[in-house]
């Protein structure tokens, strides 16, 4: 029953985006539940779309000295557990994710200010070790333009931190905001999200896999 904790140190890096693609994909092998613990709680407002239709996604915003709690008590009845952390790797609810999870992933633009912001993820899964030894982590490049130069140096950059990078890299890609914006996912909107599924799949084979 492996749980997924969303990790981020500013917002506008996709993810919620990620995390909600993920939990669709999950979802349609197993039971999976997803708990929203990011004060914008867009993945709830994704649910109220459409998104929730199959895929149970709870409110845990607020669960700020119980979601230890609601992470183990949602594990004895899901296969997948998703957290929605808040967009702070500082917060309370981060932490606690953090300290149940199995892995986590940390979505970051192949931008200076992303890398930067990546250093405090860092440490704060560094950090989440102590209690939780077993946490694996990866940094996942969101949003990545693939023949720009900007995105080739900053994945050389990345790659100079202790965090692994994902082999699988999410491209920059329409589908994934015109997917979120009808509350569904891209495995759900046919052939135009086609290669969005395929990533999505790409990168759960490589986090899950032992």
């Amino acid at each position: 029953m492996p749980i997924l904790a969303f990790v981020g140190n500013k917002g506008g890096v996709g993810k919620t985006t990620l995390c909600v693609n993920l939990a669709a994909a999950l979802n349609a092998r197993a039971p999976t539940i997803l708990l929203d613990a990011d004060p914008q709680a867009s993945a709830l407002q994704w649910a109220e779309l459409g998104g929730g239709r199959a895929l149970r996604v709870v409110g845990a915003v607020g669960a700020v000295g119980g979601l230890d709690e609601a992470i183990a008590a949602a594990a004895r009845d899901y296969t997948y557990v998703l957290v929605d952390c808040p967009p702070s790797v500082h917060a309370a609810q981060t932490r606690q994710a953090l300290g149940r999870a199995d892995v986590a992933l940390v979505p970051v633009l192949p931008s200076p200010f992303d890398i930067w912001a990546s250093v405090h993820a860092e440490a704060e899964i560094q950090s989440a070790r102590t209690g939780n030894p077993a946490l694996r982590a990866f940094l996942v490049v969101n949003q990545l333009e693939p023949r720009t130069r900007l995105s080739n140096l900053m994945c050389r950059a990345l790659a100079e931190l202790s965090l692994p990078v994902a082999a699988t890299a999410i491209r920059r890609r329409v589908v994934y905001r015109d997917a979120v914006l009808v509350g569904g996912s891209v495995g759900a909107v046919g052939k135009k999200g086609a290669a969005a599924a395929e990533e999505i799949e790409a990168l759960i084979h490589e986090v899950l896999s032992p």
